[in-house]
């Protein structure tokens, strides 16, 4: 009897476990779906950046062709020879390890951001990302390397170790991301790249990538440059640093859109002086010396440091007929525009490119499908409109 009455009394136990058991999933269930009701219902529309543009604006599209068979075969000035670097992302077939989304909202999860290194416009870029942290109640860490890939690979080891809700990513090395996605993805944190484009193997184990478009808007302002030359005449680079996405595209985005609609157009030189006034200056004024009348245009992968020792060049030889364009639209870059001495310049939100990368984070938290690439918006600033982006968000 006595045994009889133990195993009774171990089998209400358990039956109360199980019944506790499904009382607390089903009290979990009903909080992730409050959750994700209120996370759903938050309204971002209102948010500005500190230039009074929206936050977050409708994200441009890219038609993508088919790719050529061997891209690199074809000649520089050829748009597809560049195919593997414009479309980068688009073409992965296979996501590997990718964790399902819990699809229980965004608000209360916690995200560390990784940023590669300080710079005013990354400073903006982390104000619009906490500006959507706020929104949704997320807990946001942004950490910055300062241009130190040991410190970087660090830093991920010490986020991944926390086990956060997800991981985002600045690359500081193209080809190092594709180490650094997949040691994230091994460990089963969801992570999102940003910003600067990783290599092409490094999107198996991502979400999604987020950023400028910058293949595409150097298209669209190289239009604006040819037609003020008169679609004739030479022009010359200072690019970006070497080895970087904007090293290619802020320097063949131009010379493949000029070889299309304006053939007549010629590229004279192209050198990566850093960025230095000085050094810019320097390089300009060797131009000037050695094409003379020849040159007419230049075009610039910054519009801070480099507008600054390129116009000071042009300003010293007594050139006012050379048209120069710029990346960026920091606060020195739109003086110039408005002081005529730039022609154009791209805007590029700072805050928008983190707020971006955040939001994309809010939606895969709130189970909704995410773009493999997903671009900021282009526009061109010329004297025009320049007024419409100021104040300067960095």
């Amino acid at each position: 009897m006595k045994r009889l009455g133990l195993i009774a009394l171990v089998l209400m136990l358990a039956g109360g476990m199980v019944a506790f058991a499904g009382g607390a999933r089903e009290a979990d269930t009903a909080v992730a779906e409050d959750n994700l009701e209120r996370s759903l219902e938050v309204d971002i529309s209102g948010l500005r950046s500190a230039d009074g543009q929206t936050l977050l604006p409708e994200l441009s599209s890219k038609e993508v062709p088919s790719r050529p068979d061997n891209p690199r075969s074809l000649p520089e000035t050829d748009p597809m020879h560049w195919y593997d670097m414009e479309y980068l992302g688009w073409g992965v077939e296979e996501k590997i390890n990718i964790p399902d989304s819990p699809a229980d909202g965004a608000i209360g999860k916690r995200v560390i951001a990784i940023i590669n290194g300080d710079h005013p416009y990354l400073t903006a870029y982390s104000t619009g990302m906490q500006k959507i942290a706020d929104a949704y109640s997320m807990d946001l860490t942004v950490l910055s390397p300062n241009w130190d890939l040991a410190e970087q690979n660090q830093m991920l080891d010490e986020a991944i170790n926390e086990r956060p809700d997800m991981i985002i990513l600045v690359p500081l090395d193209a080809r190092v991301a594709i180490q650094q996605v997949r040691r994230v993805n091994r460990a089963g944190v969801p992570i999102i790249l940003s910003n600067m484009l990783p290599e092409e193997e490094a999107m198996q184990y991502a979400i999604a990538w987020t950023g400028p478009d910058d293949w595409g808007q150097f298209r669209e302002m190289a239009r604006v440059w040819a037609d003020e030359l008169g679609r004739s005449g030479g022009v010359a680079y200072i690019r970006h640093a070497p080895g970087g996405s904007p090293y290619f595209a802020r320097t063949y985005g131009p010379i493949t859109e000029l070889a299309e609609y304006a053939p007549d157009i010629e590229t004279l030189d192209m050198q990566a002086p850093g960025f230095e006034a000085e050094a810019t200056m320097q390089v300009v004024s060797d131009w000037l010396t050695r094409f003379g009348d020849r040159l007419t245009g230049i075009g610039l992968a910054d519009d801070s440091a480099q507008a600054i020792g390129t116009i000071e060049a042009l300003r010293r030889a007594g050139r006012e007929d050379v048209l120069v364009i710029a990346a960026g639209n920091s606060k020195v870059g739109m003086d110039m525009v408005k002081d005529g001495d730039l022609l154009a310049i791209t805007y590029q939100s700072a805050e928008a490119d983190g707020a971006v990368a955040l939001k994309t984070a809010v939606d895969w938290f709130n189970g909704l499908d995410v773009d493999p690439v997903l671009y900021i918006p282009k526009q061109v600033i010329t004297q025009e409109n320049v007024e419409d982006f100021m104040p300067a968000q960095w």
